[in-house]
């Protein structure tokens, strides 16, 4: 048959798999296969859809066959390439490419396929003996400039060494020397040369390439470009000549911030961190100021209220001057505050703008008090709104501590809500879409009555909150600051569904899963319900990783993409995207919760120990980036208290990379523990590529020897009952450590299993893995050649935990609120899973018996018997005060917290009981939730 023929047939599969049908992939490549059974593309097609439909040892098999005959054909290696990548078999893939690059030398094409091929690896020396065999063959000027970006990218790895980093810029400057094109004949090209003579300190040379008239273009459309020039200018000391520069754009009406940033750091260039400022020095820094305050009252007097730089400037200069002790008049600051208010009080931006120069102390601050005093508080104009609230939100800014009190913070509360009442006056007609004038005023409110709760520990304010909060979002469905806050506070109320629907709201979209995804995951498993079978939260931990999915499959494309269109300046940023996210703090954490959830929904079993044990090792080796957003919660608390974040973090404890580090030891060495997978076995059955090497000191260590390590600052981000959680963890694997390791089956006896296992799932041997001799063992099940070792007892934290949890939960019901008791329920549930897993290899009869650890296992029972103990009576606490939820009188607590909203005409006691049903539903489901689930695992667990 031809090959288009061929081809004919074939296009059907490219279609399915174009449209997701991979089953119908599978079919037709089956079909071919019967007539073409050597065809490598069909069998890369095949593998492909067998990779998109988690289908991975049969995959694999395919994959392997079609590897072995070294492909030289674009569709396979295409294909092979997407396959390899979902296998996270990265040097499979760049291994391929260089296999057919070396027998077809002279195919560019191939050369560009193996380059690209390094650069998703990011094996960037690799790339740059490739780019560098490529410009000498094909003598195309841009493999040149490929190798020269790789070598910066070298040199800029973090395991890189200071002389090997100069090595390699010196070697990067060498190689423009050589090009036979000059870099200025692209801004991009010329972009590298100048970072590469930064890096070095070459600065003389840079200038004659930056003071030519070509350079000056290029500087004057690159902003890239720019921005290099003035970090070398910078370096060389060359502050007041870029200033300069910077008035002139100033002057030709260039109202870019950063211009304005340049001259007053020129102006304030005499002030050096090195030396004290000399007499001189300060003279000629005083007359900088005047002629920087000339300029700025020039920009700002011919802007009018068009543009804020000149207003904005000319604060700023007053407060460095006021800083370095040059300021001519002391209070000028005052009066360009209150001319910057009356120019822009009307403005939503205000209050950010004046935010960092309100820390003014005695005469000062008594006048600015009466000045924002006096801002009228009646409006008929959004405008004079504006003005109020910008007004409103600077003076509860500049409260003092003695300002704070319940009597003062519940007036303001007062006030803010009548005045949010009347402003709502004025978006009447506003459509749907728009957000209401008034809507900050509501958020003051609800910030108000958090500081109440904060001072006072009392709830009813989070009752009047979230009530109000709500009645907001009628009026403004696009408030997403108010949901922002009512997620944080149905959280504290232990009424979650109500925050992950206000999450749901907000309609997040990719990299926003990264950033926000922390406002209704972090500590999740606390009010999860996987162990009735609602996957709700699980289901938006796998929601929310999606993200990292396509970020691994895509940025690579981009970064490839820009080698193509030679735009190395935006390589080092697509990198360091990839990167943050391929290290995502939030990523780990979100994979520690989903795991605690996993556990009390699926039956613990060796599958599920193994694969989260070799994730979680994986993720252990990472240095992990924290790209979670907590500033985008709108703070309007006065600047001497915790802020809105703070004040509203569920359990008062902000978890973080000692969170995620600790509960990562924990769980690695328990999973470790229960599974028969030593290193070497691991070893032989990985399927990707490992993590590469980190470089911190303490990740060379054993990872044994890691997972003991306790650090007290990443201790501190726990709660006192996650605390004592991981202390009885690491006690109880202390204890049977070594009973596990004298019981384990030999690595011999684990490869038989795997391989027996993989050929009868897909009719062929385990492909690379010889199975060990049994040396040193008796027989063939495994049993060793030792004596078991003496049994111990129990560590006596081992033996009390449950007990003292019940302990605790009993004294400690009526301090707890709905979300401690929850989360005392569910560690106690979490610690009963743990010794479930521990003691999981020693619950076959047979085990017992062939190892001789009766001893041992009659040890379980009582530490058994107080666990099931402690889970019933948190079950029946539990469940008993769901009940409560169910009488209406229930709620009246909510509605007697929330008369003075219920009095309001607007407002209504309708609306108000309507949302406290929906917390107390909340709350019930959650309770009532957990508490069944708790029965159900000690039922499950219990024989």
């Amino acid at each position: 048959m031809s090959a288009a023929a061929l081809d004919r047939q074939i296009r059907p599969i490219y279609d399915a798999l174009d449209t997701g049908s991979n089953k119908s992939a599978i079919v037709a490549c089956n079909k071919l296969l019967k007539k073409y059974p050597k065809n490598d593309l069909i069998k890369a097609l095949k593998a492909l859809a067998l990779v998109r439909s988690q289908k991975v040892e049969e995959s694999l098999v395919l994959c392997d066959e079609v590897l072995e005959s070294k492909p030289t054909n674009d569709g396979v290696l295409t294909a092979m390439m997407h396959v390899l990548r979902g296998l996270g078999r990265q040097k499979d893939m760049v291994a391929m490419f260089e296999d057919a690059f070396k027998q077809q030398p002279n195919n560019e094409e191939l050369g560009t396929q193996t380059f690209f091929a390094n650069v998703r690896a990011t094996n960037w020396k690799a790339a740059q003996q490739i780019a560098t065999k490529m410009h000498k063959q094909f003598q195309e000027s841009r493999y040149l400039y490929w190798t020269v970006i790789c070598v910066i990218l070298q040199a800029k790895e973090p395991g890189t060494s200071s002389d090997m980093r100069s090595l390699l810029f010196r070697l990067a400057h060498r190689l423009l020397e050589s090009s036979a094109t000059p870099s200025y004949l692209s801004s991009e090209r010329f972009c590298l040369h100048l970072t590469v003579l930064r890096e070095l300190g070459m600065y003389e040379e840079a200038e004659k390439l930056l003071d030519g008239e070509i350079g000056k273009i290029i500087c004057s459309a690159s902003l890239v470009c720019n921005q290099i020039r003035r970090d070398i200018w910078k370096l060389q000391g060359r502050a007041l000549d870029e200033g300069k520069l910077a008035e002139s754009k100033i002057l030709e009406k260039n109202r870019n911030w950063l211009e304005f940033l340049v001259v007053l750091d020129a102006t304030f260039s005499y002030f050096t961190l090195e030396n004290d400022p000399t007499d001189e020095d300060r003279t000629d820094c005083l007359d900088a100021v005047k002629k920087a305050e000339k300029l700025f009252s020039e920009v700002a007097e011919e802007d009018g209220f068009r543009d804020r730089s000149g207003h904005l400037a000319l604060l700023e200069l007053e407060n460095r001057a006021r800083k370095y002790a040059v300021s001519c008049d002391s209070n000028r600051l005052l009066a360009l505050m209150q001319q910057y208010f009356g120019n822009f009080g009307d403005k939503a931006c205000c209050y950010e703008d004046l935010k960092p120069y309100v820390a003014l102390s005695g005469e000062e601050f008594e006048k600015w008090s009466v000045f924002l005093a006096s801002v009228p508080t009646t409006f008929t104009t959004t405008e004079e709104l504006r003005r109020l609230i910008n007004a409103l939100k600077l003076t509860r800014y500049t409260l003092s501590t003695s300002d704070i009190t319940i009597e003062a913070e519940s007036e303001r509360a007062a006030l803010y809500t009548k005045y949010y009442l009347a402003g709502l006056k004025l978006g009447l007609n506003l459509p749907s879409s728009e957000l209401q004038p008034a809507d900050d005023l509501a958020i003051l409110t609800g910030n108000s009555y958090v500081l109440l709760w904060k001072i006072s520990n009392n709830e009813i304010y989070l009752f009047r909150a979230i009530s109000l909060l709500e009645f907001a979002l009628i009026k403004s469905p696009q408030s997403f600051q108010s949901r922002l806050i009512l997620i944080r506070l149905y959280r504290l109320l232990g009424a979650p569904s109500m925050a992950l629907e206000h999450y749901r709201a907000l309609r997040i979209k990719q990299i926003q899963h990264d950033t926000l995804s922390h406002l209704v995951l972090t500590r999740a498993s606390t009010f999860s319900l996987s162990s009735t079978g609602d996957l709700t939260l699980a289901s938006e931990c796998l929601e929310a990783t999606q993200i990292y999915l396509s970020n691994s499959q895509e940025t690579g494309d981009y970064i490839v993409r820009a080698f193509t269109t030679e735009k190395y300046s935006q390589i080092p940023e697509f990198i360091y995207f990839e990167e943050q996210l391929e290290n995502s703090l939030q990523r780990d954490m979100v994979k520690i919760e989903h795991l605690r959830m996993r556990l009390t929904h699926e039956l613990i079993s060796s599958d599920i120990i193994d694969m989260e044990l070799i994730e979680l090792k994986f993720i252990f080796d990472r240095t992990h980036h924290d790209n979670r957003d907590f500033q985008i919660l709108p703070d309007y608390q006065p600047q001497g208290v915790e802020t809105l974040n703070d004040q509203t973090l569920l359990f008062q404890k902000s978890s973080g990379n000692g969170w995620l580090a600790t509960f990562l030891r924990l769980y690695i060495r328990i999973l470790q523990q229960a599974s028969d997978l030593d290193d070497a076995v691991e070893e032989k059955l990985l399927i990707g590529d490992r993590p590469k090497q980190n470089a911190d000191p303490e990740k060379q260590l054993p990872l044994k020897d890691r997972l003991l390590i306790r650090h007290e600052v990443e201790l501190a981000e726990l709660t006192a009952d996650e605390l004592l959680l991981v202390d009885f963890a690491h006690a109880l694997a202390d204890w049977l450590e070594s009973f596990h390791n004298y019981t384990r089956p030999p690595p011999h006896v684990v490869l038989a299993e795997a391989a027996r296992q993989t050929e009868l799932k897909t009719g062929h041997p385990l492909k690379g893995v010889e199975i060990p001799p049994a040396d040193g063992f008796s027989n063939g099940n495994g049993k060793k050649n030792e004596e078991p070792p003496p049994i111990r007892e129990p560590p006596e934290l081992v033996v009390k935990y449950f007990s003292t949890m019940k302990s605790r939960l009993s004294e400690a019901l009526d301090e707890l609120s709905i979300a401690e008791l929850l989360h005392l329920a569910t560690l106690a549930q979490e610690a009963f899973l743990i010794f479930t897993i521990e003691t999981l290899r020693f619950k076959p009869a047979s085990v017992v018996k062939v190892n001789k650890l009766g001893s041992l296992v009659a040890n379980f029972k009582n530490i058994k018997a107080d666990a099931l103990a402690l889970l019933k009576e948190a079950s029946a606490i539990l469940l008993e005060i769901s009940e409560r939820f169910d009488v209406s009188g229930s709620r009246k607590a909510f509605m007697d917290a929330c008369s003075q909203l219920t009095e309001i005409e607007e407002i209504g006691y309708e609306f108000v009981s309507s949302i406290g049903k929906k917390m107390y539903d909340s709350r019930k489901k959650v309770l009532e939730g957990v508490g069944k689930g708790i029965t159900k695992l000690s039922t499950t667990y219990s024989a």
